[in-house]
């Protein structure tokens, strides 16, 4: 029961997430695509076109039961994953400094998906991981580099990529025993609807990001090092933590 060429995808419903899906799907591979929208024209289309290679599934990564169960869609089909993409996050208030209200509610939930989540997913979906490309790439962000932080605000956001470079070092020291890797990746700027609606504002398109992921991860999938790689998806360069 395996599905040659699988891959997993979060946080598939728009911008990066779905231009990975597009492109991995052009090259063949049969893709696993989470998302938590129900009705979303572009998978209906894909669906038509590429009937057999990809599986979409309702995935809240901030939901155990949720992950589980998209875990268990996957472990349906297929016993291993040539990849594992954590894209999935939310952005949350990037306003409020030390001086303002924060919303330490917002905070928990933004930590609890875009630093959690890749965790738990990665959790449930170890297994097939390890059985198959030995894999890992979470979407990091220059928000969480503590060495480069310059903002007075975007709590949630920058601690919570700040604990995804961490919660992704730890598995990286453990799965590096049996030939696994981790990479961490900074997309650039990107357009994109993360802050509710559709900005403009942004070095590269979403597609241009996702072709830039594509090709930092053919580069370094192969390349097992103490530390995760924490890379420029535009540049390639290594980032400082």
């Amino acid at each position: 029961m395996t599905v040659q060429r699988s891959i997993c995808i979060s946080g598939t419903d728009r911008g990066i997430g779905l231009a990975l899906v597009k492109d991995y799907l052009l090259e063949g591979y049969t893709v696993f695509a989470g998302g938590i929208t129900t009705e979303n024209e572009a998978f209906i289309q894909l669906s038509s076109q590429f009937p057999d290679h990809l599986h979409t599934s309702f995935l809240d990564v901030g939901s155990d039961a949720s992950v589980q169960a998209f875990a268990a869609f996957i472990a349906s089909k297929t016993d291993k994953l040539e990849l594992l993409i954590n894209n999935a996050a939310i952005l949350g208030d990037m306003k409020q400094t030390v001086t303002d209200v924060i919303d330490f509610d917002e905070i928990q939930r933004v930590y609890n998906i875009t630093a959690l989540g890749a965790i738990r997913l990665t959790n449930y979906l170890i297994e097939p991981v390890m059985q198959g490309g030995q894999l890992i790439v979470n979407i990091s962000s220059e928000a969480g580099s503590i060495r480069q932080s310059h903002r007075e605000s975007w709590f949630g956001y920058s601690m919570a990529k700040a604990a995804l470079n961490m919660g992704s070092t730890m598995i990286h020291t453990t799965i590096r025993k049996q030939g696994g890797r981790v990479l961490l990746i900074h997309p650039g700027w990107v357009k994109s609807a993360m802050n509710g609606s559709w900005s403009d504002a942004g070095t590269y398109t979403p597609e241009e990001a996702a072709a830039n992921i594509r090709h930092i991860i053919k580069l370094n999938k192969d390349h097992i090092h103490e530390q995760p790689l924490y890379l420029a998806a535009d540049t390639g360069e290594e980032l400082p933590w």
